[in-house]
């Protein structure tokens, strides 16, 4: 072994000799490269093996990567990378493949793999990573999306990324993902094209040559996936996600007016088509102008939700079921809790909430979870709204305390969420502070209650990074598992706070790793790379 570890060794020697003789490295530098470099070669040339040594071996040779970047921008030199860093990479590759090897199973470990291929690796490399660990994780959907993406967004290669998602399909048939983001590649890519078009016709250049197929332009691939995959994946779920995506891309009005037909058409029996058609109405716009005072958008908004349950009326008629009254109902508490200045639209909410409560009630549709928000939450939001302007802040910190023993479990969370906004108004950090320790230990949460907190530390003249840290560490003890977003927040945190800590990234990053599950963890791992390459 001691023979293998000193043949690595002296393979480093040239470009470590390009590092001192250029001045990127001190002689002692150097010397402390090989020590370390040393340690790590025989961590992962032992007979034992542990994946943590490989991590280990990684995380150091990026770092070392990075530096050199850091100091040949601050000396301006920027020759030698062939002996240096494609040294380096090649290497970092190297331990990647064996221990991608001897851990097939780990995802993480492939996925880590794939963000240094991106940011260090020729393109043909990462292509070769995704083609084996699609080998061996073929039965992962959210993988084959990933290796199809990068293919059509870094690659431009439209045919690669469809020959991608139709092999996943062989292997998942009736995954919806897959025929989602099918979908949305198609359809991105007749964008892309008519683009494309577009530029050289205004440019008055000969596209006659150039393969424009009037239908793929059109959309006409995405049309046949669409029709395929709801004749394979039935209801209204589904339909109303592929309609949703569809809505994104302003060439295809046809199409989806052809998927908002389909979908009342086949699915008049399903809750959430009747939910979807309702909500469409808040989004289409009544007047060509927007409404010049506050007063008037109040009275548009007003209008738009009186829209929205004339169809909801229609529907609890015509489907009328538990089901259907819950998206009713739901609707109408969204809105309720909504912020807003208007006094108009807070009545006028409170009452339509209030009557479909009722009306549920009568007909016996409510559902028994329903029951305890109507007689609970909202008569306590509203309590606390009211004596918020006309009573003493004891007084309304009272009623929140009340409302917090009576209000529990989920239903508990927007409550909390308005106990922690008031304490703010009312008495500034310090009580938001006060109010956020006593509820600390309260379970269930929404992400926001954290948010709140670091954004009131933000506001402050003397923002404490200390107490930023309590914050993020409390919501990842709740979210750490699910919400990729807070951990790069944390991260970029570190980097940006005067007072935070860059070295903190790393060990942030690999705590991301192995709490984050599935496709969250894919999503951070993007993000990160995102970021990172940002920062080059």
């Amino acid at each position: 072994m001691a023979e293998i570890i000193q043949e690595r060794i002296e393979d480093r020697l040239p470009e470590l000799e390009q590092l001192e003789r250029i001045g990127l490295f001190s002689h002692a530098e150097i010397k402390a490269v090989i020590k370390k470099a040393s340690d790590l070669e025989y961590r992962i040339q032992r007979r034992t093996l542990f994946k943590e040594d490989f991590i280990n071996y990684v995380q150091y040779e990026i770092n070392l990567l990075e530096l050199i970047q850091r100091r040949r921008t601050r000396i301006g030199y920027s020759f030698k990378k062939d002996e240096i860093e494609n040294s380096i990479v090649h290497r970092v590759q190297g331990v990647f493949r064996r221990a991608s090897a001897k851990w097939k199973d780990d995802v993480q470990l492939w996925l880590s793999y794939v963000v240094f291929c991106k940011k260090w690796a020729a393109k043909a490399q990462l292509s070769k990573v995704f083609s084996a660990m699609l080998a061996i994780h073929s039965n992962k959907p959210a993988l084959w999306i990933m290796a199809a993406k990068w293919e059509m967004e870094d690659r431009l290669s439209s045919e690669s990324a469809r020959q991608l998602f139709l092999r996943a399909l062989r292997f998942h048939p009736e995954c919806p993902k897959l025929y989602q983001e099918y979908f949305r590649m198609e359809l991105m890519n007749a964008e892309k094209l008519r683009k494309e078009k577009q530029e050289f016709e205004k440019a008055k250049m000969d596209v006659g040559n150039l393969d424009y197929s009037e239908e793929i332009l059109k959309g006409e691939l995405a049309r046949i996936i669409y029709k395929n995959s709801v004749s394979i994946i039935k209801g209204a779920e589904f339909h109303v996600s592929l309609l949703s995506i569809a809505q994104l891309f302003d060439f295809a009005k046809d199409l989806q007016r052809e998927i908002y037909d389909d979908l009342q058409a086949l699915h008049t029996d399903d809750p959430l088509t009747w939910d979807y058609v309702a909500r469409r109405e808040l989004e289409i716009e009544s007047q060509p102008e927007q409404p010049a005072t506050k007063q008037a958008r109040a009275v548009e908004v007003g209008r738009k939700e009186d829209r929205c349950c004339a169809v909801y009326e229609e529907a609890v008629k015509t489907l009328p079921t538990e089901a259907m009254w819950k998206c009713y109902i739901n609707f109408c508490l969204e809105r309720f809790t909504k912020k807003t200045n208007s006094q108009f639209l807070r009545e006028k909410r409170l009452e339509r909430t209030m009557v479909a409560f009722r009306k549920a009630h009568e007909f016996r549709l409510l559902p028994e979870f329903q029951y305890k928000q109507w007689v609970c939450l909202p008569l306590w939001i509203s309590w606390a709204e009211w004596s918020e302007s006309a009573k003493s802040q004891e007084d309304t910190e009272a009623i929140f305390k009340k409302a917090l023993s009576a209000v529990t479990g989920a239903d508990s969370v927007s409550l909390k969420d308005k106990y922690l906004d008031w304490a703010y108004r009312s008495g500034g950090y310090k009580k938001a502070r006060v109010v956020f320790k006593s509820l600390q230990e309260s379970r269930p949460f929404s992400v926001d209650f954290f948010r709140k907190m670091m954004q009131f530390e933000k506001e402050q003249e003397s923002c404490k990074m200390a107490n930023l840290r309590e914050y993020y560490e409390r919501a990842l003890r709740e979210f750490g598992s699910v919400d990729s977003d807070l951990w790069m927040d944390y991260i970029k945190e570190e980097l940006n706070h005067p007072l935070g800590r860059p070295e903190n990234c790393g060990q942030i990053y690999w705590r991301a790793m192995k709490m984050l599950q599935g496709e969250s963890a894919e999503v951070f791992v993007a993000k990160h790379a995102m970021h990172q390459a940002g920062h080059v």
